[in-house]
């Protein structure tokens, strides 16, 4: 192996983009095969503080990250499904499970990678079922997570002979201080402290950091990951980002006082065995006082962000300001591009419409209900702006083809007002009538709705996703839960079909409404599902009205 410095930095930042990589793919894997079931059982495992940060630790391990339990709390949380406190466990009970991710990685377990390898692939490619092809995704990442550990450790050797390196290690380990800080803006980078952390382990390892660098690395990869979330966050709602500041204070505090603790303490008496397994342990008993420390302090935490964090009026929506501008029409680029934007406003819209509507059949609450016509109404005129917008775009060059591109986006607005509609006159009236009427869903109905509303509200969120990223492989993803949207609609139609046969008063006297919310919800995803056809046309993905097989 050439042992150039440059060859050295090239394959080092080569096993580490693989690393940063590979757990991305095992955590997409997770995410696309059993984010609805991880979703509902975050919402439902909340009865008290230790039960939610058990829950918040076995999600992380799951998706690798506690930065995706962060995401999918913020929906629960803004949905008012989940309260501050519960909120707070969970991401403190999310960070220790990223820290057990962590030793797992890191335990003789990589010596399975060719068989995770050669297993992930064959499933991936040979299987049809869309939850197993992400089984073989998750397997193929396991594998590459562990061949880039092994990649990180062949690059790192030949920094334990260079003079320059150990001179540049001597000086991070007899400067804490710098080393902690740039881990933290490692971490954050790469929006993985997972991924950061074995990095740092590994190059401890192989003796090209010392072990007290090591460890304030390690540190500063918590504080940075406490950091990615936070600024993910920043425009969700108050509730969402008081949890998210609260955990942001509990272990960025902490990684600084602990940090604080290596200038006194000799890194030489930490447990284990290696340099690697002392760093790594470090992380683990950090995470772990913390969340005892966090269970002590929960209350005091959440009283204090929402000290930092008082509650603020929510802006009118009855203001909006278009981002259709009218001069950029003779430059089709720019035009589409404004074009996207507003339909991406008006795909928000309608997930907080969403958002608003369903607690309505819970509690009926009439200034809630006008809230949601008045942005229906507001979303009408957008959309019918937005078409005259794009019929009036033209291009300088006779050759270029405006007219399809701005008949799909018509569509999409179209059929994005239509779900609008579906939630304000649908889905508000049957609120209203079940209000009216006085009376409930059965327990077992009430949780079914609940879930398939979550599973289409997720949806949403993936076509906006789709909408801006464009995507093809999100695309693809997004029609096939228009058909998992479909069967699961008819599983429930039967459920409740079966309560009705026993003869449950409640299953009865909501049935008409029951059944028409489930049929609005899935006509709401239809909309939403649609955004994706021009995008798999355009590329050949659709062969008539099914997806093509690939």
């Amino acid at each position: 192996m050439d042992n150039s410095p440059i060859m050295i930095a090239l394959n080092l930042i080569a096993a580490a983009a693989l690393l940063i990589w590979a757990v991305r793919l095992v955590r997409t894997g997770f995410e696309r095969a059993f984010g609805g079931e991880l979703r509902q059982w975050l919402k439902h495992s909340t009865s008290n503080r230790f039960a939610a940060a058990t829950t918040g630790a076995a999600a992380a391990m799951f998706l690798q990250s506690s930065t995706a339990v962060a995401m999918l709390l913020a929906g629960f949380m803004s949905a008012g499904a989940i309260s501050g406190a519960a909120g707070l466990a969970i991401m403190l009970g999310a960070d220790l499970g990223s820290a057990i991710v962590v030793q797992i990685l890191t335990s003789p377990i990589s010596a399975l990678t060719p068989l995770l390898l050669i297993l992930g692939v064959v499933i991936f490619l040979r299987s049809s079922r869309r939850n197993l092809r992400q089984v073989g995704r998750i397997l193929i990442g396991l594998a590459l997570i562990f061949l880039s550990l092994d990649l990180i450790r062949e690059a790192s050797t030949p920094l334990a002979q260079s003079d320059a390196a150990k001179s540049t290690m001597a000086y991070l380990s007899g400067d804490v201080f710098t080393a902690f800080l740039l881990a933290a803006l490692f971490a954050w980078l790469v929006h993985s402290s997972v991924a950061a952390v074995l990095l740092f382990a590994t190059l401890a390892a192989q003796g090209a950091l010392p072990l007290g660098a090591a460890v304030a690395m390690v540190l500063g990869a918590n504080l940075g990951g406490a950091f990615i979330a936070f600024f993910l966050t920043l425009h969700a709602e108050v509730e969402v980002r008081r949890v998210i500041l609260g955990n942001l204070v509990l272990r960025g505090g902490g990684a600084c006082i602990a940090l604080g603790l290596l200038f006194w303490l000799d890194a030489d008496i930490l447990p284990g065995a290696t340099a690697q397994q002392q760093t790594l342990n470090v992380h683990l008993a950090f995470n772990g006082a913390l969340l005892l420390a966090g269970m002590l302090l929960l209350k005091p935490s959440t009283q204090l962000a929402r000290f930092l964090l008082p509650d603020t009026g929510r802006a009118s929506t009855e203001y909006n300001r278009s981002v259709l501008d009218p001069t950029v029409m003779n430059h089709p680029a720019r035009a589409f591009a404004c074009a996207q934007r507003e339909l991406v406003d008006i795909g928000n819209r309608i997930e907080n419409m969403l958002r608003d509507a369903m607690p309505l059949f819970d509690s009926f609450d009439e200034e809630v209900a006008v809230k949601v016509r008045s942005e229906q109404r507001t979303i009408s005129r957008m959309s019918h702006d937005l078409r005259v917008y794009l019929s009036g775009i033209r291009s300088s060059d006779p050759n270029e083809d405006t007219g399809t591109r701005a008949f799909d986006l018509a569509g999409v607005a179209t059929n994005l007002e239509s779900g609008a509609d579906v939630i304000s006159r649908k889905m508000v009236s049957l609120a209203r009538q079940k209000h009216l009427e006085k009376t409930n869903f059965s327990d077992e109905g009430r949780r079914d709705l609940s879930e398939f509303h979550d599973r289409v509200l997720r949806n949403l969120q993936h076509g906006i996703a789709v909408l801006m990223s464009e995507d093809v492989g999100a695309a693809r993803e997004l029609v096939e839960q228009k058909e998992t949207i479909r069967e699961i609609e008819q599983i429930l139609e039967r459920k409740h079909l079966t309560r009705l046969r026993q003869g449950l008063a409640e299953s009865i006297e909501t049935s008409a409404i029951h059944i028409d919310v489930l049929r609005s919800l899935k006509m709401l995803n239809t909309a939403f599902a649609m955004i994706a056809y021009p995008l798999l046309e355009e590329q050949g993905e659709l062969l008539e009205s099914r997806l093509a097989g690939g």
